[in-house]
């Protein structure tokens, strides 16, 4: 039986150790101790939860055509990619879904790199709105609450998941969204399991102007928090950068609110080291980075660059001209000219 197809036959609860590198840069951020080198760094592989089997990406060379075999990576090249980047060392967490958690948590090669650096995490809900499957249009309708993993089988492998909620000022579906964290909050605790949350934008937003997004999620975070005491808060947040503004006024407002950025869509290289270095530059510690890692030509070389431009050894700029020439050393081909890589093409950073 291939390891990819064989289940822990043991449970695994991992101990919330000190020395895991999350812990460890968490405990100086939110103390006000925190320096360039304790910014957080997540690879987000839980997108076999929103877009199924195509998660992974095409597959190198792929026939042209929305259905078939050989088209997209299989989930044995996904989670390969996910063993790779836990055995390179710069992450410090591997966000996956329960079953992927389940198949590497059980992988022996990678036992002491879960105990002693990578803190593994899973997905703990996938509300509609994330269901983002070819031909679905799920994510167009205000988001509704709903979970599939169970926290007590997560638990035996896992002491991390992600929560997300979306807002959409409709009162109806806010409310219910709400409801449904409550009653998570209640479960995690009694599982042993923490979280963080992530909210994402309005994907229905009622009656919202565009200008005011930012505004919105930042209240809408607070607010949704300010009754939560601190045995369930959120240890950070995942969310959109919404501008150098809305960062900045988020980070500032508490210090014990550790903010971390979602990647969005792949875009060009320079996207991803400029909206590290920004949104580094406006107080936020974490990046829980997706597409942007997985489609990359190459993962590793991409997250060690995302190293140096968070620690401030290169700008995006010179980060991008570093990824391109290892690319060449590699004889690995570019998905875009190096001219072209170096452009920013996200519409929050290009309006700033």
């Amino acid at each position: 039986m291939a390891l990819d197809d064989a289940v822990p036959s043991t449970a695994r609860p991992p101990a919330r150790r000190p020395g895991r590198t999350l812990d460890r840069k968490l405990a100086r951020i939110t103390a006000g101790t925190g320096s360039r080198s304790d910014f957080v760094i997540a690879d987000a592989k839980d997108a076999d939860m929103a877009f199924g089997l195509t998660a992974a990406g095409p597959a190198p060379g792929a026939p042209p055509g929305a259905v078939g075999a050989g088209r997209y990576r299989s989930r044995s090249d996904y989670l390969d990619a996910m063993r790779a980047l836990v055995r390179q060392g710069h992450l410090d967490v591997l966000l996956t879904s329960a079953s992927n958690g389940e198949r590497l948590a059980g992988d022996p090669a990678l036992t002491a790199a879960f105990a002693d650096h990578v803190t593994l995490a899973v997905r703990a809900n996938d509300t509609t709105d994330i269901w983002s499957g070819r031909g679905a249009g799920y994510a167009a309708r205000p988001s509704r609450p709903f979970r599939t993993a169970d926290l007590d089988e997560v638990r035996r492998f896992c002491d991390l998941v992600l929560y997300s909620v979306t807002f959409n000022g409709d009162l109806d579906h806010d409310l219910a969204t709400l409801q449904a964290y409550r009653a998570f909050r209640g479960e995690a605790a009694g599982a042993g399991v923490r979280h963080f949350l992530e909210v994402f934008n309005p994907n229905a937003p009622a009656g919202l102007a565009p200008e005011d997004v930012g505004a919105f999620v930042n209240d809408s975070i607070v607010r949704a928090l300010a009754g939560v005491t601190s045995a369930h808060r959120p240890a950070f947040l995942k969310i959109a950068y919404n501008g150098a503004e809305a960062t900045a006024e988020l980070a500032g407002h508490d210090p014990q609110l550790v903010v971390g950025i979602l990647g969005g869509s792949a875009g060009t290289t320079r996207d991803t080291f400029e909206l590290l270095h920004r949104a580094q530059a406006h107080g936020a510690r974490v990046a829980l980075f997706g597409r942007k890692i997985q489609r990359a030509e190459s993962q590793l070389d991409l997250v060690r660059l995302m190293r140096s431009v968070l620690d401030g050894e290169l700008s995006p700029a010179d980060a991008v001209r570093a990824y391109h020439q290892t690319l060449g050393a590699a004889g690995l081909v570019p998905h875009r000219p190096p001219a072209e890589d170096l452009q920013v093409t996200d519409p929050v950073l290009l309006a700033e």
